[in-house]
């Protein structure tokens, strides 16, 4: 997605270019300005042509980011971590949107196109956002409302994995879970901050912030302390599964080597004996007798029927 701006209206948004949209920002009741990327140009826009102080400036335009929400005079900085449509092989779980907002003014900053963007967009056309309180307040709404069934995605996949555990199906789960517990991390360590953040900003004293949004903050944030939760409980349900493959691996493992142990032991005698009767001398008993070889077959297996019962008597094979 490319950068856009859109001014607000009495009878709903339109969208201008931005060099347009920046000189009808004075005299606007609400503007939004989406700037894609952080080149150099994006810095100059929002240094020289908006007039944002060097320090909005540099967390606007910052390469690692966290969530985060900070007063700054009569505005407010917020960093917000959203799903991308398309994960960029350089980019994190959750991707970042960056944004200064103030009375009449929104300027958001992100690397990559996140979700939910399109969804403000269409709200602030369509005259659903009225201030910039209402803007954060639809954006945590669209990047939960997205997220969650995620999570509970996440959930329902570690839930089959626990039904089909099973030591012969171990290296297939193990990769499943493994890949459960990581993105669950991935997601918790973005999810949880992002909650602070929220319900930051629902406490700044910020005349922008009515107290439908600051209600609306606060329920994003409860929803996003829930998705905690339930990212914590599936990294260690994961950890815990995972255990129980490895201790199912290894209780198969001693039982292969119990039964080899055993039908070692059986022929054990019987390799005895007819090493014994096999030696090339002479004087070995009845080796010209006509019965000798059916009958030294009947000796061994009646040593190895022997063996085998006294091992299933001492109860060695279950």
């Amino acid at each position: 997605m490319s950068s856009f701006a859109i001014i607000a209206g009495a009878q709903g948004g339109v969208e201008l270019p931005l060099e347009a949209a920046i000189d009808r920002l004075d005299g606007a009741v609400l503007g939004w300005l989406h700037l894609h990327g952080i080149s150099e140009e994006t810095r100059a826009l929002l240094g020289e042509r908006l007039g944002l102080p060097d320090l909005v400036v540099g967390a606007l335009t910052a390469v690692e980011t966290r969530p985060r929400c900070d007063g700054i005079g009569d505005g407010a900085l917020i960093n917000l971590r959203a799903r991308a449509p398309d994960r960029a092989t350089d980019a994190d779980a959750l991707v970042s949107i960056r944004v200064w907002t103030q009375r009449g003014r929104i300027v958001s900053v992100a690397r990559y196109d996140i979700d939910g963007l399109d969804r403000m967009r269409a709200a602030m056309l369509a005259g659903r956002v009225r201030d910039p309180g209402d803007f954060v307040a639809m954006l945590a709404d669209a990047i939960t409302d997205d997220l969650d069934p995620r999570v509970a995605a996440l959930g329902d996949m570690l839930d089959d994995c626990e039904l089909m555990l099973d030591a012969r199906r171990a290296f297939a789960l193990r990769r499943d879970i493994a890949r459960v517990r990581a993105e669950a991390i991935e997601y918790r360590r973005f999810v949880a901050p992002q909650r602070q953040a929220l319900e930051r900003l629902a406490a700044l004293d910020c005349a922008w912030l009515e107290n439908d949004d600051r209600l609306h903050l606060r329920e994003s944030a409860d929803r996003f302390a829930r998705m905690t939760e339930e990212l914590e409980s599936i990294r260690e349900r994961a950890a815990l599964t995972s255990e129980q493959i490895t201790d199912l691996r290894a209780e198969l493992l001693d039982t292969r080597s119990l039964w080899i142990s055993i039908v070692a032991l059986i022929f054990l005698p019987l390799t005895f004996l007819t090493g014994l009767l096999g030696m090339n001398v002479e004087g070995i008993p009845y080796a010209r007798e006509p019965w000798a070889f059916w009958g030294v077959v009947g000796v061994c297996a009646a040593l190895a029927a022997g063996t085998f019962a006294w091992f299933m008597r001492s109860r060695w094979l279950r």
